[in-house]
């Protein structure tokens, strides 16, 4: 039997072989960042989905209200529903899901994508609490967990633009 060894990409050069897994992960990364980029279009522009047209924020809606309202009853309910609707609120909610969607999509900003993302699941799950199917553990954690695991592979390299030269020359832009 081969074996077959990979030797990673140095910060300085560029990958000449990739292996399976770093597919996987590119996958992972642009289908993470599409959650993101549905989550601001829909919100935006209320196609139906999770957002009613009426209720979209073009219309003058609220892009937090729905989520955040639904916290009341929740431990830490009374404040994550005193922020809901506040316009401050839905702006920076807005931007960081249009800012962590295009990151991860293009391979670019992992890092500040993994920091702003992760805080953001974060405060979703404290929101949630106390959770109805598991002591602690739900799907933000896990995508917290993924965005910090794909900005410490260097995810954006493979079907990304995270490999041009000012990406690879520029810490904040990896």
């Amino acid at each position: 039997m081969a074996t077959m060894v990979h030797t990673p990409a140095t910060e300085t050069g560029a990958i000449t072989s990739r292996r399976p897994a770093d597919y996987v992960w590119a996958i992972t990364r642009i289908s993470l960042g599409w959650i993101f980029l549905w989550a601001f279009l829909d919100k935006t522009f209320g196609w139906g989905f999770a957002t009613p047209a009426e209720r979209a924020w073009v219309a003058g809606g609220s892009p937090t209200t729905g989520f955040l309202k639904g916290t009341g009853e929740n431990a830490l309910g009374g404040f994550f529903g005193s922020l809901a609707g506040q316009v401050w609120v839905d702006w920076l909610f807005m931007i960081g899901l249009l800012g962590i969607g295009t990151a991860l999509v293009l391979g670019v900003g992992l890092r500040i994508a993994a920091a702003t993302g992760s805080l953001l699941m974060v405060m979703m799950w404290a929101a949630a609490l106390p959770l109805t199917t598991n002591p602690f553990m739900d799907d933000h954690i896990i995508y917290a967990i993924v965005m910090v695991g794909l900005a410490l592979a260097g995810a954006g390299t493979t079907l990304g633009l995270g490999n041009l030269p000012i990406v690879r020359r520029t810490a904040w832009l990896k």
